[in-house]
């Protein structure tokens, strides 16, 4: 071959090579596409036969090319319309297991909470009140000899007025009569070394607590039933009870001061016209111009001048 020819061949070769690099197929280095892109797209088309094949397999166990089964975990049907549906109402069932989130827009489920368990207080305690007692229609009879009467009574001083029972009482309200009544217990004040010091906000600074003063009653009435009603109008504390053995209400608190709030001899006493009576207070029928005192003794009526009374019940 000659020289011309040889040059010829070089060329038309070289010109076939310049065409191959840069016309042809083969990939440019600034082109090629980055190694991350490459993957994935080598992925996405190895995976497309196998999701075109699986889409057309009755189940995701048909056997691939390969010859083996699709594993079952790698199937992910897509939600039918159907389930949707069905997830929306058991959702829309069940209000009460979700919780407004956000201003309401957004709901999160949340367990129902225990209804709160609660537990009765016990009721405050409250000291029963002592009720009256009535007394009995047939109390028990003296003992012959004793010269008591069927309430324990002794026989009366000559010249003072005999007990009255108050259930044979009539009272007449068709004119108002008057006695004198005093309240005290200014013997507290010489005993101050007994008496409660939980009572000394009560015990008045001269001892007195109803000053001497007329008051009215009506024909019938007895010295406690005058007692009662002045320190209801005066808001007085006044605390009593019926005694049926002597047939009589027993005085055991007045504004507070009780029998034993000055030693253990200590309680209230009455006189009448400068007389302690031997018998209840329920029991001595008032007259017109009586004067009743009401005094508190703190040695059983010894320090009050009341001692031949000091055996009964005020």
């Amino acid at each position: 071959m000659s020289r011309n020819k040889w040059l010829a061949a070089l060329v038309i070769a070289g010109v076939l090579a310049i065409a191959f690099f840069w016309g042809g197929n083969y990939p440019k280095k600034d082109m090629l596409p980055a190694p991350s892109e490459t993957l994935e797209a080598a992925a996405t088309q190895s995976a497309q036969p196998a999701e075109a094949e699986q889409s057309s397999a009755p189940s995701s166990s048909t056997p691939l090319p390969s010859g083996k089964a699709e594993p079952e975990e790698s199937v992910m049907p897509a939600a039918s319309p159907a389930d949707d549906m069905t997830t929306q109402e058991q959702t829309e069932t069940k209000p009460e297991q979700t919780k407004a989130v956000g201003g309401g827009e957004a709901a999160a489920t949340e367990a129902p909470t225990k209804a709160p368990i609660i537990v009765p207080t016990k009721a405050p305690a409250v000291a029963p009140t002592k009720a009256p007692v009535k007394a009995t229609s047939e109390p028990a009879q003296a003992k012959p000899g004793t010269g008591k009467d069927k309430y324990q009574t002794d026989p009366v001083p000559k010249g003072k007025p005999k007990p009255v029972e108050w259930q044979d009482a009539t009272i007449d309200k068709s004119e108002k009569l008057t006695v004198t009544l005093s309240v005290r217990a200014d013997t507290i004040l010489s005993n101050m070394d007994l008496f409660n010091e939980d009572k000394l906000e009560v015990l008045p600074k001269d001892g007195i607590i109803y000053k001497t003063q007329k008051v009215t009653f009506y024909e019938g009435e007895s010295v406690f039933d005058v007692l009662l009603r002045e320190m209801k109008k005066s808001k007085i504390h006044m605390e009593f009870e019926m005694t049926p053995v002597y047939n009589s209400n027993y005085i055991e608190g007045i504004h507070n001061i009780y029998e034993f709030d000055c030693g253990e001899l200590s309680g209230w006493m009455y006189k009448v016209n400068g007389w302690f009576p031997n018998y209840g207070s329920s029991r001595y029928m008032l007259k017109d111009g009586d004067v009743i005192d009401w005094v508190y003794t703190c040695d059983l009526g010894r320090d009050v001048g009341g001692d031949n009374a000091a055996g009964a019940k005020p």
